[in-house]
């Protein structure tokens, strides 16, 4: 038998498929890498409150440009960009009278076939907007639908669904459809900003659903299951400002006023299963009123009422913030066996202006007409007839009237806004697919502005020391379940007698154009043997020479460099990277839990600041200046 040549031999060898395999582990690897950054509430001049409220100027296309990283000029003239672009946007232009505003400015004869559409063409070119903005404010209050017309409605979302494929670049930029469920019933606000993963070949199938037909959650969650039924398409809901919802968003009942039940539990985790958990109108995670222990609770609060009430019930915060509402699902579970509100974490802006700024540097206001000026901070949300204006009599007048009455009792301010927030999906690449299934799976975080990249694992066999290896993600997905995932068995040593009890690495990067860490925490929640509920911060990891005391806590706080008079900060405090491994020292095998992490920013100046210098403006004492901005992570979920 003849023999080949080694030289030969030797070469097979080296080409062989195992050599290569062996040789480059990442060419099989099946876990995310990228984390995306992005904006799922963005209103443009097609939504009836933005374009009745002084957006002419920034439409869709403006919108995506901006988005993108382009310049555009904003309604005071002024250029106006983002120092980095985003990766993905929905623009979630409200269902309700979706892009009748801009029909009204371009004399589209579909809507002027109408007589309502006839009746505001003529006040808007007269320049009384306000009486457009009372009548349709509330038809949307009574649930009425002031025009009727379905092909209104067809030409409208034909156009929406053909821009976001349009400016939709797979690898490159992801533009969703969608659009913003707006009900809010005797002026608490259940809004839902809906996602569709699909094209307009699906999506271009079907209408959105809007409020005016039906207000309540259940009637939208019908509407996506049909959507998915007749299209195959996919679909989901995002609920925002749960702390303006007068104690609706987490409730225990569902809209007929009965106690949640399996069924119910398990359409709502299946529909949304996402919160946006910060954003301009205050932030929704936790209030000091449930979180009392939790000195960072009291974080861009808004709770003088709800979107369009007055006046607060200290009941409702439980049902109103992300954290006591996770609790309450872990109770909920116990009780019908599901889980209604097991929800991942993003933040998002709700700009109305088109421009999804964010960054307390360069924040761009809630609507056209607080765009940046010497006196916006001391501008209401909603707009107020002008002094003297002679109301005609009528429906015209006394929906002015009705609907400035209704929203005159709770007037929020601009010095209330928050700049926040933005959306992070860890995904394997930048399109509408891979987004989407982040979103589906949980692997998401919120931001309140800064771009910080934050990992969270956990698992029953991490180990002390798992969190200064090199590839900590290629471990953490190894060994245990990214943020939003779940844990569902406790390991036994049975030669022990023992359980192990989770635990989790945390690796968290600042935004490397923004500020250093204060810390990082995690805060746990659990339901105990005797149904009661509870919840812990850990701190876990801090920046600076400070020490965790046997609570898990550092009460001392990092410092500050803010120097508020010229707007500015040096990171010569708090750190540029934390990582980190932590074992619950209190788990009970028995006791469902959830988790999540929580990365805090040394103190920075606010935007009120920033606005202070540039325009040499004096605010009023209760103005803050300084800011302490964040991450939340979704929750890692134990079940026994």
């Amino acid at each position: 038998m003849s023999r080949a040549p080694f030289s030969i031999v030797l070469a097979l060898l080296l080409a062989s498929p195992a050599f290569a395999e062996d040789y480059s582990p990442y060419a099989g690897e099946d876990f995310p890498r990228n984390v995306y950054f992005g904006d799922t509430h963005v209103h443009s001049s097609w939504s009836a409150d933005a374009g009745n409220m002084g957006n002419r100027r920034i439409g869709p296309d403006e919108v995506y440009r901006f988005t993108r990283g382009e310049t555009v000029t904003s309604h005071n003239g002024q250029a106006v960009r983002l120092k980095r672009p985003l990766d993905f946007l929905l623009l979630s232009d409200h269902a309700e009278y979706l892009g009748v505003m801009n029909m009204l400015d371009r004399d589209d004869p579909v809507l002027l076939a109408t007589e309502t559409g006839r009746r505001w063409s003529k006040w808007r070119k007269s320049g009384e907007h306000l009486k457009v903005f009372g009548e349709f404010g509330m038809a949307l209050l009574k649930g009425v639908d002031a025009i009727e017309s379905e092909a209104v409605e067809e030409t409208n979302w034909s156009r929406v669904v053909a821009n976001a494929d349009r400016w939709n670049e797979p690898g490159r930029f992801t533009a969703f459809i969608g659009y913003e469920w707006t009900s809010t019933p005797d002026g608490d606000n259940l809004h839902r900003n809906v996602i569709l993963a699909d094209d307009a070949s699906l999506a271009g199938q079907v209408l959105p659903t809007s409020a005016i037909k039906d207000p309540t959650p259940e009637s939208l969650w019908a509407w996506m299951a049909a959507y998915e039924e007749k299209t195959g398409g996919r679909v989901l809901a995002i609920p925002h400002n749960s702390n303006v919802s007068g104690g609706l968003m987490f409730a225990l009942q569902d809209s007929k006023g009965d106690p949640i039940d399996r069924a119910y539990a398990e359409e709502r985790a299946r529909r949304e299963p996402l919160v946006e958990v910060t954003q301009y109108k205050g932030d929704s995670e936790t209030h000091p009123f449930v979180s009392p222990n939790d000195e960072f609770a009291d974080y861009e609060t808004w709770d003088r009422g709800a979107l369009g009430r007055a006046g607060h019930e200290d009941a409702s915060y439980e049902f109103e913030y992300a954290r006591p509402a996770l609790k309450n699902g872990l109770a909920i579970e116990q009780a019908v066996g599901v889980n209604p509100f097991k929800f991942g974490l993003i933040g998002s802006t709700d700009a109305h202006t088109g421009l999804a700024a964010a960054g307390e540097d360069n924040f761009w206001g809630k609507s056209t007409r607080t765009e940046a000026s010497p006196e916006r901070w001391s501008l209401g949300l909603f707009p107020e007839p002008p002094e003297g204006e002679d109301l005609p009599p009528g429906a015209s007048g006394s929906a002015l009237e009705e609907f400035a009455g209704q929203t005159e009792a709770v007037q929020w301010y601009e010095w209330e806004m928050a700049a926040s927030g933005y959306a992070a999906v860890w995904a394997k690449e930048n399109t509408r697919a891979a987004i989407f299934d982040a979103m589906r799976r949980r692997e998401t975080y919120a931001t309140t502005g800064p771009r910080m990249t934050v990992r969270f694992f956990g698992s029953f066999g991490f180990d002390d020391g798992d969190q200064h290896t090199p590839d900590l993600a290629a471990l953490g997905y190894a060994k245990g379940v990214p943020m939003g995932g779940d844990l569902t068995r406790a390991d036994h040593d049975a030669a022990k007698g023992w359980r192990k009890a989770p635990t989790f690495l945390v690796a968290a990067l600042r935004d490397p154009e923004g500020a250093n860490l204060d810390r990082v925490q995690i805060v746990k929640g659990w339901l105990d043997g005797k149904g009661k509920k509870h919840e812990r911060v850990y701190d876990v990891a801090l920046g600076g020479d400070r020490e965790i005391d046997r609570k898990g806590r550092a009460k001392s706080p990092v410092g500050s460099t803010v120097d508020v008079a010229n707007a500015s900060w040096t990171n010569t405090i708090g750190a540029s990277a934390l990582t980190t491994f932590w074992k619950d020292p209190d788990f009970d095998e028995d006791e469902r839990a959830f988790y999540y992490v929580r990365v805090i920013e040394i103190p920075k100046p606010r935007w009120t600041a920033y606005d202070a210098k540039k325009f040499g403006v004096k605010m009023s004492d209760e103005v803050p200046m300084t800011t302490q901005d964040r991450a939340y992570t979704s929750p890692i979920f134990y079940t026994p």
